[in-house]
């Protein structure tokens, strides 16, 4: 099953049009859609590792601007679209606690969350419904983006053949791995 899906997603970042599903990709997962943008990134930095820090800056760049669509949810829309969200994924006292943090902790939170694989839509959302600054956030997410996708890229380039090696020999095992990482990190924010 897997071995599908890999090769689909090769076949996919070669494609002249791979950018495009990159950023779509990116801009949804930071407002409403469950999988991150890494199943792309990585796939599309091995296929071609001489793109991989534009492919990082228009994951960068898609992704907060996902991450605006999803603060104008939680700061406009939080009662009903936003709470509908934070529901479909079962975050309702994971957003509730964020909201605290906000108030306490506010730019270290969404810098420490921004790197980190827990749903990035819920710290958009969270912020926009707790009010916080705009500028800020989108800073704040210039740079936590930034980095994951930039670090990301730039190992890739540097061991790419290698890892990619590593990767199709050890395919099943690292997709159940990386399933279960983000099956965890919805977990992890649920018991928050």
């Amino acid at each position: 099953m897997f071995r599908r899906i890999y090769d689909f997603m090769i076949r996919l970042a070669e494609h002249p049009r791979s950018l495009h599903a990159l950023a779509v990709v990116s801009f949804a997962e930071s407002s409403f859609f469950p999988i991150p943008p890494d199943v792309m990134v990585i796939p599309m930095v091995l296929a071609r590792p001489i793109m991989a820090y534009t492919i990082a800056a228009v994951c960068t760049v898609s992704s907060v601007l996902g991450g605006l669509a999803g603060y104008a949810i939680g700061y406009f829309l939080y009662d009903t679209l936003g709470q509908w969200l934070i529901n479909l994924y079962g975050l309702q006292e994971a957003a509730a606690q964020y909201q605290h943090w906000y108030a306490e902790w506010g730019l270290a939170l969404i810098l420490i969350k921004g790197l980190t694989p827990i749903p990035y839509k819920l710290v958009t959302i969270a912020s926009g419904a707790a009010h916080f600054d705009v500028l800020t956030f989108v800073l704040a997410s210039v740079v936590t983006r930034g980095l994951r996708f930039f670090i990301i890229a730039a190992l890739l380039k540097r061991y790419g053949a290698p890892m990619r090696t590593f990767i199709e020999k050890r395919l099943d095992l690292l997709s159940w791995i990386a399933l279960g990482l983000i099956v965890s990190g919805f977990a992890v924010v649920s018991l928050l």
